[in-house]
């Protein structure tokens, strides 16, 4: 079975073997058993944390390159009269630390009947949809990798690191 455990960034030349459709409960795990679009079967293994996006390739033990695909899900599209009543469901979402896709003019959420409601008694709009679900990160989640960094592997699988912990009470030579 094929295991896939590294990120690797996009280049015209890369080739890729097959497609990963998850859903994002399914791209956020650590460890899975899951088919690809060819039918062959593939373990995935990241450090606890990491979240595949849409359009992320995974590199596999035998060299292969997988493209992960976010699979359309039920959720909810969140729109409202004005950006300040946005913002305010937005505050109301995160309040109830809700994992929430952030767009141009919406939000959107997984579906839930009771943050529905919540969503319509604050005025806005709240539309159904079979949609890519994209939630942020969150501002403890390690952010996003963004094209022109100069890693081109980015290795998912549990590697121990030494970090070295600033602490305000160090003090540096001048």
């Amino acid at each position: 079975m094929l295991t896939l455990n590294t990120k690797i960034d996009t280049h015209p030349s890369i080739e890729i073997a097959a497609q990963l459709i998850l859903p994002f409960e399914l791209r956020e795990k650590s460890r899975l058993r899951v088919t690809m679009t060819n039918g062959e079967e593939v373990g995935v293994y990241t450090v606890r944390g990491t979240v595949m996006r849409d359009g992320d390739l995974m590199q596999g033990d035998d060299g292969r390159v997988v493209q992960i695909i976010a699979a359309p899900e039920p959720t909810y599209r969140v729109e409202c009269a004005n950006p300040f009543a946005l913002l305010r469901c937005a505050f109301h979402l995160g309040n109830r630390h809700t994992q929430a896709q952030v767009g141009d003019g919406f939000l959107r959420i997984r579906q839930d009947p009771v943050l529905r409601d919540m969503l319509q008694g604050l005025g806005a709009n709240v539309i159904e949809e079979l949609a890519s679900f994209e939630p942020e990160s969150g501002a403890y989640g390690g952010g996003h990798h963004h094209a022109g960094d100069s890693h081109p592997h980015h290795p998912l699988a549990p590697i121990p690191l030494r970090q070295r912990i600033h602490r305000p009470s160090d003090t540096q030579a001048q």
